[in-house]
């Protein structure tokens, strides 16, 4: 009983099909593209909360220390940008 147009017997046919059929449920199983998201999410959601936490429990010392942190950011920023005008000749 030939059911292929090679001739080959049933199980031969059978059995091609179904590992087709594996792989193919094997791959649509590995797509995790939904699960990287809702990864992101949580540890967005936790550090979101630790640093609601570290303002909760540092009221009048953490805004002082960030405000400082980003002057001195901008302050070298504008050196930089200084710096590289006078190389250009600008």
């Amino acid at each position: 009983m030939d059911l292929d147009q090679k001739n080959e017997p049933i199980s031969v046919y059978f059995f091609k099909n179904m590992t087709k059929l594996k792989f193919k449920i094997k791959k649509s199983v590995r797509k995790e593209d939904g699960q990287g998201i809702a990864e992101y999410g949580a540890l967005l959601a936790f550090v979101a909360t630790l640093v609601a936490l570290a303002f909760a429990f540092a009221p009048g010392k953490l805004a002082p220390a960030v405000s400082s942190a980003f002057s001195s950011v901008a302050q070298e920023l504008n050196n930089e940008s200084d710096a590289a005008s006078a190389a250009s000749g600008s």
